[in-house]
């Protein structure tokens, strides 16, 4: 970790899916810690300090609500995102209710969640490129209609930037035939 970038938690029990948060929060210059269970998640949060924590719901140990209501207990105030496949109303309520700062539902969009991890780290206001859209080394840039790939404008024609554009924006989600 860098003194100077922000810390995130992630905490999840599909190994999968903590390494597409990482990777995700990562490419946007936020480090990460992970942790596979609710009890790890509590003792890294205590160890780290992290800046944020994502936080599955369904994990065993310990779900993601008694870790949350754990942490607070111990007044713990890191702000944390649920990211979960519950979807109910009521699960979506309880977690807000009980001390969450936002609800997220897989699947989910890699890009939407980085924008509310930085929103909710204090920078999701005016950044220079909050209209570019990152995988690797290939940016999407919407103001500009441009296409870069390890810095070099790649030419595509209109249906290929529009596609492009759908895989950047839904990146971690898989697309129908009719989503694209």
């Amino acid at each position: 970790m860098t003194d100077d970038s922000p810390c995130v938690l992630v905490v999840d029990d599909e190994e999968n899916i903590r390494f597409l948060v990482e990777s995700g929060l990562e490419l946007a210059g936020i480090d990460t810690v992970s942790a596979s269970d609710g009890l790890e998640a509590l003792a890294k949060a205590s160890e780290h300090r992290p800046d944020l924590i994502v936080l599955d719901v369904m994990m065993p140990v310990y779900d993601g609500f008694e870790v949350l209501q754990r942490l607070r207990d111990r007044g713990d105030t890191t702000p944390v995102i649920f990211l979960t496949a519950r979807d109910s109303t009521d699960d979506r309520v309880r977690g807000l209710t009980e001390g969450g700062d936002d609800y997220v539902v897989k699947p989910f969009a890699i890009a939407e969640l980085v924008a509310r991890v930085r929103l909710r780290l204090g920078q999701g206001r005016a950044a220079p490129d909050d209209h570019v859209l990152r995988c690797a080394d290939l940016e999407l840039d919407e103001d500009a209609h441009r296409v870069t790939r390890a810095g070099a404008t790649v030419e595509l024609s209109p249906t290929e930037y529009k596609l492009l554009y759908v895989l950047l924006s839904n990146s971690g989600r898989v697309l129908s035939r009719a989503q694209l």
